[in-house]
């Protein structure tokens, strides 16, 4: 486990203002996906990890096919920060994704303003628990596919049908290890979670 309290990065600390508001973030997944190098990549802070090495007791438990490399995994959560403007500061939470550890889930989810499920093409069918458990308990979320090597052979539109996205749902593609593109794909859920909170006021209205 790892945690520092500063970043040495210029600018990685913008100024607040004194009304600033905050946001938690759930980033969820598969297992092996790319969770904590998305929230390592974008965090002012350096993250706190909970990663240990895979031993073991692990085999035909946890599913390597496609990322025999892996050799750690996480056990509790990451944690990371990063100020999108000096009105917002949003708290990323990564979930682990093996199954015996959903147990957690509900508790991390716990006032989270949305997700963001990482996707992996190679082993799609890693996200759709992720998919199922944040449309069952309406929380607004978004899918990012992570492209490894940068591009994504996949049309968007046959990812979208294969986890049976609603329309509604935003569909990115990304590179985890990027703070650019991690940082367009919380825009882009903002700005999902932003479009369904105006329309239940519009409803709420008519």
């Amino acid at each position: 486990m790892a945690y520092a309290e500063s970043d040495p990065r210029p600018g990685a600390h913008p100024e607040l203002a004194p009304d600033a508001a905050s946001a938690k973030i759930l980033i969820a997944g598969g297992f092996g996906v790319g969770k904590t190098t998305l929230v390592a990549a974008v965090s002012e802070t350096q993250p706190l990890r909970t990663e240990e090495l895979i031993t073991e007791a692990s085999t035909g438990v946890d599913d390597l096919a496609g990322i025999e490399h892996k050799t750690t995994t996480t056990v509790a959560m990451d944690f990371g920060r990063i100020t999108l403007s000096s009105s917002l500061v949003v708290y990323l939470f990564g979930a682990p994704g093996q199954d015996r550890f959903w147990f957690m889930w509900d508790d991390l989810s716990r006032g989270a303003l949305g997700a963001v499920v990482l996707a992996d093409t190679r082993r799609l069918d890693g996200c759709f628990a992720s998919v199922d458990f944040f449309e069952h308990r309406g929380i607004p979320f978004a899918v990012a596919v992570n492209c490894f090597d940068g591009t994504c052979e996949e049309d968007t539109e046959e990812i979208r049908a294969a986890l049976d996205l609603s329309p509604e749902v935003p569909l990115v593609l990304c590179d985890a290890r990027d703070r650019e593109s991690v940082k367009s794909v919380l825009i882009t859920l903002l700005e999902h979670v932003m479009r369904g909170l105006a329309a239940r006021v519009s409803a709420s209205m008519s």
